[in-house]
Formats: structure tokens, C-alpha cells, sequence
């Protein structure tokens, strides 16, 4: 999947495998994405690459000489009783990359990994002070639901 926005050109993948690269990116977006949780170490990636209910999506910058991981998102799948769904988490971005429809490529590819598994739907939480990150989940087709949502930390 390849989206442009002016003369930029980003291509989406599913990981396959980390790497040092992977790590090093990973090392640079999860503290724009979140002050209160350190990036994942190698062994952690691993695990979530090598989970076939975990797809890890990168968004890397085409250049002729491979291009720089600029995004990532995690889609996760879980089976309950009435039904498969999936659940898209930690959507980042470079700062520098932003507002160049990176979220829209990787957000698309994650909608189609999850029509392709025949998931029932698609849920996704952002923090209301996320306004950008809100408005794309809405162009997308997002529903906004009317719902508390909970949870217990230990």
C-alpha cells in the first residue's frame, strides 16, 4: 500500500522479522507516542512479531535505498464467543512525517488485514486531547461509541 501526500511517498509492511533497524525505530516513536511507557526491548518485538495474532505494520519513507520506519501500528485479534475482532493499538507517527496521511496508509492496511481474517470489527481507543488522530479514525468510518471503558492496572 503506498500513499503520497505532495512529493511523499511511504510504502506499509507487515514485519516479518526484527531487526536492528526495527528496534532503533521503535526506540525513536514509542517516546512520541507515549511518556509513560518505555520502547519494547528485542525479545518483546519478537514476541509480538512471532504471535500470529499480533500484526505489526511499519510505514517506511520510499527511497531507492530503502527507506526510514517513519510509523507503526499494532492490530491484535482475539475470538470470543460471538465472534472474531481485532483491536488497533499504538498508532505513531514521526513527528517529522505527520499530516502526511502515514496514520491513513497504516490504518488502511490494518482494515484490510482484519476484512482478510474476517474479523466481526475493528475497535480503536485515542485520547480525546489526540484531535488529529480523532479526526482521521472518523473520515475512516470510525464509530464514535457511547461506552465506558475501564481498566485495572497492576
Amino acid at each position: 500500500m503506498t500513499e503520497s501526500a505532495e512529493h511523499v511517498s511511504a510504502t506499509v509492511e507487515i514485519v516479518e522479522a526484527v531487526d536492528d533497524e526495527l528496534v532503533a525505530a521503535f526506540d525513536r516513536l514509542i517516546p512520541q507516542l507515549s511518556s509513560s511507557s518505555p520502547p519494547p526491548s528485542r525479545a518483546q518485538l519478537t514476541e509480538m512479531v512471532d504471535n500470529p495474532q499480533t500484526v505489526l505494520f511499519v510505514a517506511r519513507l520510499d527511497t531507492s535505498s530503502g527507506g526510514e520506519i517513519i510509523g507503526s501500528l499494532t492490530l491484535a485479534f482475539y475470538r470470543i464467543p460471538t465472534g472474531l475482532k481485532a483491536w488497533i493499538e499504538d498508532v505513531v507517527v514521526a513527528e517529522s512525517a505527520r499530516g502526511l496521511r502515514i496514520g491513513v496508509a497504516l490504518s488502511e492496511a490494518a482494515l484490510d488485514e482484519a476484512r482478510r481474517r474476517e474479523a466481526k470489527d475493528v475497535n480503536l481507543s485515542s485520547r480525546p486531547a489526540r484531535e488529529a488522530a480523532n479526526r482521521l479514525y472518523l473520515r475512516l468510518g470510525f464509530d464514535v461509541r457511547d461506552t465506558n471503558m475501564y481498566r485495572y492496572k497492576f
